[in-house]
């Protein structure tokens, strides 16, 4: 494990630019970049504030670089921002970036576009045959009612209330922190600051979470990228566009990548819809290792300290340099250690039974299983964004081992002793047991089933001497 392992304190150095490495092109005045009709506030500055040469006038910093037709179109979105009175993250905003953000398209000029019939028709044969040959190595049964082909702007859609779930906790201590930053003698006098404040704090989160939702909607293949299922319950999906992307220099016949992303869908799938318990452990190790993250107050009195309603760039600086450390207390490490070994354990467990099943008919199975182990490890800027934002890295840094692990059980097992470890969390193998995964595989197995009984009939029991009481 690194001395940084989910992007606390500093971030990565990013590019200078966020679509090719490259500073923008521009006057050199501290403008953000092009501005237009579609996107009145420039992809690198979303509400138009500008960075200089207009101390005394804050409305030419902010609308300088705009048109007259667009100035309605920005006092809106100033006007959205400081009168937002919802959650700890505006999500309306969040929702509008990301459409812009994926409008524009990504980094290798591939714009979002409606998913067409054939598209629609290769996903659901592909999604099919997956399943056919899910059949033959996992005992849990084929979790997708059914299969969908979504366009970019439709994952967003439909993955926007799982983000809720996962970035509400940690932005909400976020806004409890920008409060707290206050003299206790203002505070109850700054209720109006404290509003602005907070009407702030959520469009800032909007406006990076809306920038890298739609930059992750350009990367991701299907609904169950980053191992926590995202979109609707029995609902396998992939992205043809970036399926095709995917596959774009690899070498790899176009068919082959189809059907081996459809089969990791369909496997998550399964695992999901068959084993009931598993969403809730996922989002409650993520929650546990959320309470757990201190606000870094002295970055956040330094924003807060330059708070300006012309100029929200402060605190929006401050939240992408990242304002969260864990604690080094007992608790968090524990935390972080369910969340490390649950990530790894969902994403070895589909990374052995896809091989399993794509080995016979895939040739190209085994470089295709390599290049998405390498993929999953490393992340991309989205992911790298989410780091900062909400200290959390979704990887599974113990993939290798997690997978190796279960390839062993099969072994030992069979299909069949392996899948019912996912009966009860607590057959689960730990962290510990990835460390060492011989020890695992050849211990006894744990029946629950005696135990089960032994319950029933105290619980039998109980019943028949309330019985006898009443009588």
């Amino acid at each position: 494990m690194s001395d940084n392992p989910f992007g606390f304190g500093l971030p990565p150095e990013e590019p200078e630019d966020g679509d090719n490495g490259k500073k923008p092109s521009g006057s050199g005045d501290g403008s953000q970049g092009p501005v237009g009709p579609g996107n009145p506030f420039g992809p690198g500055n979303p509400f138009g504030f500008g960075a200089g040469g207009a101390g005394d006038n804050p409305f030419a910093a902010m609308f300088g670089s705009l048109n007259p037709n667009d100035l309605g179109a920005a006092f809106q979105q100033l006007g959205q921002m400081l009168s937002y009175e919802g959650g700890p993250v505006n999500w309306d905003m969040a929702k509008d970036i990301a459409r812009q953000t994926v409008s524009q398209g990504t980094p290798d000029g591939t714009k979002d576009a409606s998913v067409g019939p054939a598209d629609r028709a290769w996903v659901q044969e592909a999604v099919r045959l997956a399943d056919l040959w899910l059949d033959g190595a996992t005992s849990l049964p084929s979790g997708a009612g059914s299969a969908v082909a979504w366009s970019r702007a439709e994952w967003v859609e439909a993955t926007l209330p799982v983000w809720k779930d996962l970035v509400d906790p940690v932005a909400e201590r976020v806004g409890a922190a920008m409060g707290d930053v206050l003299p206790e003698e203002m505070q109850a006098m700054a209720g109006p600051l404290l509003g602005m404040m907070r009407s702030m704090g959520g469009a800032m989160f909007g406006t990076q979470i809306g920038q890298a939702l739609g930059t992750l909607a350009g990367e991701v293949v299907g609904s169950t990228d980053v191992g926590l299922p995202l979109g609707p319950a029995g609902k396998a999906a992939l992205l043809p566009a970036n399926v095709a992307a995917f596959g774009k220099g690899l070498g790899v016949p176009q068919e082959e990548v189809r059907l081996y992303l459809a089969l990791r869908e369909a496997a998550h799938q399964r695992l999901f819809a068959h084993v009931p318990w598993l969403r809730a452990h996922l989002f409650g190790a993520v929650e546990g290792y959320a309470r757990g993250i201190k606000v870094d107050t002295a970055k956040l009195e330094d924003a807060v300290g330059q708070l300006d309603p012309t100029n929200p760039e402060a605190l929006q600086d401050a939240l992408q340099q990242g304002m969260f450390q864990p604690e080094d207390t007992p608790e968090q490490k524990a935390a972080l250690a369910r969340l490390e070994t649950a990530l790894a354990l969902v994403e070895g467990w589909v990374d052995a039974v896809v091989h399993a099943a794509a080995a016979p008919h895939l040739p190209s199975a085994g470089a295709l299983r390599e290049t998405l182990r390498r993929r999953r490890a490393t992340g991309g800027p989205a992911e790298q964004t989410f780091a900062t934002l909400i200290g959390l890295e979704l990887r599974p840094r113990r993939l290798r081992d997690a997978s190796r692990l279960w390839a062993s059980l099969t072994d030992a097992r069979g299909v069949d002793g392996r899948d019912g470890l996912w009966a009860h969390p607590d057959m689960l193998p730990t962290a510990q047991d990835l460390d060492d995964p011989d020890g695992f595989v050849h211990r006894e197995a744990i029946d629950f089933s005696e135990l089960d009984k032994m319950l029933g009939d105290a619980a039998r029991g109980e019943d028949e001497d309330k019985g006898d009481t009443e009588k």
